[in-house]
C-alpha cells in the first residue's frame, strides 16, 4: 500500500511553524505532494529531514507558487519541463517516477493551477497552463503505468464541489470554460463514462469514494466564518488513471478539528493505493 497526501501548504515554512510537522509524523504518508511551497529546496530539506527524497520545482519569482514531491524511496526520474518557458518557470508542475517497495512502477504529479481572475491576464495565464496540462494529462491517462495527478487545481468541477456555487458562476474557479477542461479529463456529468477512467480519462478519486454528495471541501477562506460554517470549495484533487484508480482502498480530507488548529487554508487530501 502507498499512501499519497497532497496539500497546498500556503508557504511551507509558515505551515511548519503552525503545526504541520506533528500532522506529518502521525499521517503515515509515503508520498507527500506540496503546492504553494514558496521556499527553496534547502528549506524543504531542513524542514522534512533526511528520511525524505525531495523533488522541487520552484517559481522563478521568489516567494510565489512552487511545487514539490517528497517520498520515502529514491526517484527513478523527475520531470518539470512540459511547456513553454512561461509555464516551466512558474513552479506549478513536477512529476516523479518511483518504484514502490513491492516493485511496482508509479508516477505522481504535484500540480498547482493558477487561481486566475476572470477577464484579466491572470485568467489568460490560467488557460494557457490548462491547455498544456491537458496534453500531458492525455498521455498519462492513456498510459498503462499507474499514475496520479494531485494538487490544488483551483477549479470546482461541479456544483457539488462549491458550497456557494450560484454566487460564483462568473468567478474564476467555477467558470464554464474552466470546468470544461475537467470534462475532458474525467468525463461529462450525466454521461455513461463520467468518472469511469475509460478512453484515457482519469478517475476523480474523491468523487468515486464519497459519491454524489456536497463536498467534502478542501479549502476554506481565512476570512469570516467560512471554516466554521463549512462554506468551502473542493479544489484539491487526486486524479488517478485507470490502472491506479482500480487500486484505491481509502480516501479522506484531513480537515482540522477547529479554526485555530489549521496550519493552512487547505486541508490535506489523502488516498491509499494498493500497489
Amino acid at each position: 500500500m502507498v499512501r499519497v497526501a497532497s496539500v497546498n501548504v500556503n508557504g511551507v515554512r509558515a505551515a511548519f511553524r503552525k503545526g504541520m510537522q506533528p500532522w506529518l509524523e502521525a499521517s503515515g504518508v509515503d508520498v507527500l505532494a506540496l503546492q504553494e511551497v514558496r521556499a527553496e529546496r534547502e528549506d524543504l530539506e531542513a524542514l522534512l529531514g533526511d528520511d525524505w527524497v525531495i523533488a522541487h520545482d520552484a517559481a522563478s519569482q521568489k516567494g510565489r507558487a512552487g511545487v514539490a514531491i517528497a517520498t520515502k524511496v529514491s526517484h527513478d526520474d523527475v520531470r518539470v519541463d512540459f511547456g513553454p518557458k512561461s509555464v516551466d518557470t512558474a513552479g506549478r508542475w513536477v512529476e516523479v517516477d518511483i518504484t514502490t517497495p513491492s516493485g511496482n512502477p508509479f508516477t505522481v504529479v504535484s500540480c498547482y493551477v493558477h487561481s486566475g481572475e476572470a477577464g484579466t491576464p491572470k485568467q489568460d495565464a490560467k488557460y494557457e497552463f490548462l491547455e498544456i496540462m491537458t496534453k500531458r494529462m492525455a498521455e498519462l491517462g492513456a498510459s498503462d503505468r499507474p499514475s496520479v495527478v494531485v494538487g490544488d487545481l483551483n477549479v470546482g468541477h461541479r456544483w457539488l464541489d462549491i458550497r456557494n456555487w450560484k454566487g460564483n458562476l462568473k468567478n474564476s474557479g467555477f467558470l464554464p470554460e474552466e470546468r470544461a477542461y475537467f470534462d475532458t479529463w474525467i468525463g461529462q456529468e450525466d454521461t455513461e463514462d463520467y468518472n469511469m477512467g475509460t478512453g484515457g480519462r482519469f478517475v476523480d478519486v474523491g468523487r468515486k469514494v464519497h459519491g454524489e454528495v456536497e463536498g467534502p471541501y478542501s479549502w476554506w477562506s481565512w476570512r469570516g466564518k467560512a471554516f466554521d460554517n463549512d462554506t468551502g470549495w473542493r479544489i484539491d484533487y487526486h486524479l488517478a488513471n485507470a490502472p491506479l484508480a482500480a487500486t484505491v482502498t481509502d480516501y479522506r480530507i484531513d480537515r482540522a478539528p477547529s479554526y485555530d488548529t489549521r496550519w493552512s487554508d487547505h486541508a490535506p487530501v489523502i488516498a491509499d493505493y494498493d500497489i
